[in-house]
């Protein structure tokens, strides 16, 4: 229990002193100084110190190294060559030779002409003629007159009446019933089963070539390219084999048993029984009664007005006017004329010319290439940090009796000296922080400042 309070005590302290000030009244438990006591004179009392140490804890990092591994890959690379082939081509070639022709020439004659012709100019013009209309507003006058109608009023009326009804009260009686169950007894069966006990064997497979482009002579002696099947190659592939096994497979089975038991069964049975209860029953009956009221009453009659109105009319005539226009004209004449123009034909030659063919074929060659990889390696390390913890301290003021005679209006009691104040909270600097790899411990987080 002692140590209970001892911990109370020192945790109102860090916690104070994580705020960073100095309250006396919290510091003697409420009251303003121990001065203030009557006559009796303050006892030892026991508090708490803070002490820090520095620990080291030991941290396993796993660091990775790069390390170079020498390594080789087939590459597979196309080469070509050339080969030189003959081949025959049709060369044309355009010549020209001059031909003469009679040709009839078209040349064009332009003159003018005049033309008269008349033309309807509009000519427009306004004039106002009289609209006026008449047109009908409504004037609303408002009178009242009486409205008598009669309403029924409800008139409520409460009595009694006896109601009788039979209800079914519940009789309970024990008796002996016979029930029937199944049970499934195990039962232990053989059966014939197949498994397959094959295995796989390399049969030879014989797979023709490929069709591969192949130049050779027609029968006018004349190079050509035809598709040629190249040999086929042999190639083993896996084919499976297969064998049945018989054998006797041992399983169990259950078949239904039925089982009869007697056993006691609660029978409930319901015994008609007459009750009789008083059911109040409100009626209600309606009264006429007369009501007169007033109604307003609006009404409306029409006045008529003149409304004077002046449309504008525009009309348009039309008056006849002689304009003169020249009229282009143009006429064509025929001139005989000789042409000489250059006629183009063609004529055709073979030529004979070479051409190189490439070949293409694969070679496979070994390149070598440096790879990489990352080998983990654990480096072990101290990392400081520093632990707090409360070391319990029995102080006893010796000079706290000679302030009690002069009670509380002396404010140098309660401020002499540190040893006075039993549970005034000093400042604690907060810890240092603790690396990241670090995991923090008990008496850290119990001397963390609360907020």
């Amino acid at each position: 229990m002692k140590w209970n309070v001892l911990g109370m005590i020192a945790g109102v302290a860090v916690v104070m002193a994580g705020n960073g000030q100095t309250a006396q009244a919290n510091g003697y438990c409420g009251g303003g100084c121990y001065s203030c006591c009557p006559t009796t004179c303050q006892p030892c009392y026991t508090t708490c110190r803070v002490e820090r140490r520095t620990c080291y804890r030991t941290v396993r990092e796993i660091v990775y190294d790069r390390q170079e591994v020498q390594c080789q890959r087939t590459e597979y690379e196309t080469v070509y060559e050339d080969r030189p082939i003959t081949c025959y081509r049709n060369v044309t070639e355009r010549k020209v030779r001059e031909c003469q022709v009679q040709v009839a020439r078209q040349v064009w004659d332009c003159s003018e002409r005049e033309e008269r012709y008349t033309v309807c100019r509009p000519v427009w013009e306004t004039s106002y003629r009289d609209c006026s209309y008449t047109v009908r507003r409504p004037v609303w006058e408002t009178s009242t007159r009486e409205c008598r109608r009669t309403v029924q009023r409800p008139v409520f009326e409460t009595c009694e009446r006896e109601c009788r009804r039979v209800v079914m009260r519940p009789v309970t009686e024990t008796i002996n019933q016979e029930r029937c169950y199944t049970v499934m007894r195990p039962q232990t069966c053989y059966r014939k089963v197949q498994e397959d006990c094959g295995c796989w064997s390399m049969q030879p497979v014989c797979v023709p070539g490929p069709m591969v482009p192949r130049c050779c002579l027609d029968n006018c002696g004349c190079p050509r390219w035809s598709m040629v099947q190249s040999p086929g190659f042999t190639v083993y592939r896996p084919t499976y084999c297969p064998k049945i096994v018989e054998r006797q497979v041992a399983y169990t089975t259950f078949q239904p048993e039925v089982v009869r038991q007697s056993c006691p069964v609660q029978v409930c049975r319901y015994m008609p029984e007459e009750v009789v209860t008083k059911i109040p029953v409100r009626t209600c009956r309606m009264v006429c009664e007369e009501v007169v009221t007033q109604v307003p009453v609006r009404t409306c009659r029409w006045v008529d007005e003149v409304v004077p109105n002046q449309v504008a009319v525009r009309t348009c005539r039309m008056v006849q006017e002689e304009c003169v226009r020249r009229v282009p004209v143009r006429t064509c004449r025929t001139v005989c004329e000789t042409v000489t123009h250059q006629v183009p034909y063609c004529e055709t030659r073979r030529e004979e010319y070479t051409v190189n063919q490439r070949v293409s074929h694969c070679v496979a060659k070994q390149v070598p290439y440096t790879v990489t990889r990352c080998v983990p390696r654990c480096v072990e390390r101290q990392v400081a940090y520093e632990q707090c913890y409360y070391v319990p301290e029995t102080i006893c003021p010796s000079t706290a009796c000679a302030g009690c005679s002069s009670g509380c209006n002396t404010p140098s009691d309660s401020t002499t000296s540190p040893e006075q104040v039993p549970y005034e909270t000093q400042k604690i600097n907060p810890p240092e922080r603790v690396a990241p790899e670090a995991e923090p411990t008990k008496d850290d987080e119990a001397t963390k400042p609360a907020a």
